[in-house]
């Protein structure tokens, strides 16, 4: 992981031919359905039903299918792909990867979708269950403008389903009002949650990095799988850490840090830098990025199997890591796209806050991708309870 930057999701503010679902980027791994891999792609062994269109090149078809995370794209962007290139866009919002994999699993190939939005965990699974199509990377030319750094990663090391979207990573914001002194990293965050903080405390609603807080803070793998890891990981949030949490908010950064509803919250970069932004006093608050570890998540375009539209659905993801759309991409979403040149034009361009958006290596070496284990259903269960036992 060298060199690199986020992501932000935001609404469809207009553009009355863009249909979506009100949901926001929630639970990473939050469902119930989200006991462990094996769980998720079991369902996945009958045949797909039917031959999908594939895409040589030709004419575009009238209409494209996104399946994505809530907010995720400047409307205007997409505004524009429908006006030059002529599809007309319907854009429909899930809440978490596991919610896009059982509606692509029940659907084995006739869900409609074009474009999907996995992050980079669920990749390799997806696509050997028979989830996504293979990109034809011919068709996308602007492949050749991606950073080095965004691909051929591990999960998809040709690229043969997927291209960066965004990345990102999560760390907390602090109000000073409330909380005078300095806080630096997890044992920070801890500490304040336990004090001045205590009551106004939000924490993602998401399995991984609520459980990484005490991993993180403690020197610890957060893809343990040590029973002994996961048995105190429990105890601490159970015990230590609920009796002071009021929220369990994936986006805070659309009410929570605008509002100060709570004083300490736990955030993904580029949420952070929205909720901060959308402030009437944006000093008040104070970004920390989760240290002395914390995540590194991708998310990524990709082809839905039985793609009706795949001719449509490659020149989108053209269109959308075009360099010319980049300064626009960066600054609604708030995280880095993976296109090269991009942070010196929103550098020239004076965008706010780029250092929630764009990270050096020493920052980037110091977070970590997330792995599939068999202790995925233990984590949701942690989940589970540190949220009852707030009383959420």
């Amino acid at each position: 992981m060298t060199g690199a930057p986020p992501v932000r999701v935001l609404a469809n503010r207009g553009a009355a031919h863009i249909i979506r679902t009100e949901l926001t980027r929630r639970g990473f791994l939050a469902t119930a359905l989200a006991a462990t891999g094996t769980v998720l792609f079991t369902a996945c062994a009958p045949g797909q039903v039917g031959a999908a269109p594939q895409a040589h090149g030709g004419p575009l078809e009238d209409k494209l299918s996104i399946y994505t995370w809530s907010d995720y794209d400047a409307p205007e962007i997409l505004e524009a792909f429908s006006a030059k290139k002529g599809p007309r866009i319907v854009v429909d919002a899930f809440n978490s990867n596991e919610e896009l994999i059982a509606k692509l699993v029940a659907a084995r190939g006739t869900s409609g979708y074009d474009i999907v939005v996995p992050s980079g965990l669920f990749v390799t699974p997806m696509a050997e269950n028979g989830l996504l199509e293979e990109l034809d990377l011919d068709l996308i030319p602007n492949f050749a403008t991606m950073n080095p750094n965004f691909i051929h990663r591990s999960f998809d090391p040709d690229n043969r389903y997927s291209i960066c979207k965004a990345w990102g990573t999560t760390g907390f914001v602090y109000d000073r009002r409330v909380i005078s002194r300095e806080l630096t990293d997890w044992a920070d965050f801890i500490d304040a949650a336990q004090n001045e903080a205590s009551g106004k405390v939000s924490l993602l609603d998401d399995p991984a990095p609520m459980c990484g807080i005490y991993f993180w803070s403690h020197g610890i793998d957060w893809n343990t799988t040590r029973k002994a890891d996961l048995d105190a990981c429990e105890r601490f949030l159970v015990k230590e850490l609920a009796p002071h949490v009021s929220t369990f908010d994936s986006a805070p950064g659309g009410q929570v840090i605008p509002q100060a509803s709570a004083a300490l919250v736990q955030s993904y970069s580029g949420d952070a830098r929205t909720g901060m932004n959308e402030s009437d006093d944006p000093e008040r608050w104070q970004w920390v990025l989760g240290a002395p570890a914390t995540e590194l998540w991708m998310d990524n375009w990709a082809i839905a199997k039985g793609a009706p539209h795949p001719e449509a659905a490659h020149a989108f993801i053209d269109f959308m890591i075009a360099p010319d759309v980049q300064l626009a991409q960066v600054d609604y979403i708030g995280y880095d796209t993976g296109v090269q040149g991009t942070q010196k034009k929103a550098e020239d361009a004076g965008l706010e806050r780029l250092d929630m958006v764009y990270f050096d290596d020493t920052q980037v070496e110091t977070m970590h991708e997330q792995e599939f284990t068999e202790e995925q259903e233990r984590i949701v269960s942690i989940w589970n309870a540190t949220k009852a036992a707030a009383g959420a």
